[in-house]
């Protein structure tokens, strides 16, 4: 299922310092235990959704990508691009099922796909969309999710998949603090993060590995936004 934003976000909060809870403390209610109202999902414009889409990657490869806004039912076309690229701002639900975030309304993330991925994985995620916004419920979408890796309906990702997420104007998650840092993705089959050598004290490559998913992403990040200008650095 969708592997974006979320899984970025997820590691961030692995970074991120930790408090401890004594077993003696109850745990803290789940921030968002359902989903808000779909208007709080929505942006103020279509006009600043496409801005937003497009500032996953940098002019040259987005001002020529297709462009998909958050429709009634569906995202839509709102642009038809010459390159084979689609820019698209994904909300909370492109997630982990048991993402604490999942219905999280002040998500968003801008992505750029390149053709590969826009193929085969970002249907995915539209996919899950369609059920959203059609009223699924989480135990719904959970169930669903399941059955189709059960079926092996959900198809693989193409050779050379990735996407760029190097907007600064994103909000990819509470624990993200934000807009994370810019970073590609690399789409692959579910496989081993070692293969790669993802999640080393100070190596530069971070993985999402999902056993519901056949899907791993890595993640590289990199050292400039979208509009080039330099991104804080992060010890790793």
């Amino acid at each position: 299922m969708p592997k974006t934003f979320l899984c970025a976000a997820a590691i961030a909060a692995g970074l991120a310092s930790l408090t401890l809870i004594g077993p003696a403390k109850a745990q803290a209610p789940a921030p968002y235990p359902a989903m808000a109202p779909i208007a709080q999902y929505r942006m103020a414009s279509r006009a600043e959704e496409i801005a937003l889409a497009r500032s996953a990657a940098p002019p040259g490869i987005s001002g020529q990508a297709g462009v998909l806004v958050l429709g009634a039912r569906d995202y839509e076309t709102a642009a038809t691009g010459t390159n084979g690229f689609v820019c698209i701002v994904e909300r909370s639900w492109d997630s982990d099922l048991d993402d604490v975030e999942f219905w999280n309304p002040k998500n968003r993330a801008p992505i750029c796909y390149n053709p590969a991925a826009a193929r085969s994985v970002l249907p995915t995620y539209l996919e899950r969309t369609r059920w959203v916004l059609a009223g699924a419920t989480l135990p719904e979408i959970i169930a669903r999710t399941r059955a189709q890796r059960e079926a092996k309906a959900v198809p693989a990702p193409e050779i050379g998949a990735m996407c760029y997420m190097l907007s600064k104007d994103g909000y990819l998650s509470d624990n993200a603090g934000g807009h994370w840092r810019p970073h590609l993705m690399f789409f692959v089959p579910h496989t081993d993060l070692a293969s790669w050598g993802a999640d080393i004290k100070g190596g530069p490559v971070m993985g999402d590995s999902n056993p519901l998913d056949p899907v791993t992403v890595f993640f590289v990040p990199v050292p400039a936004w979208s509009d080039g200008t330099p991104a804080a650095a992060m010890k790793m």
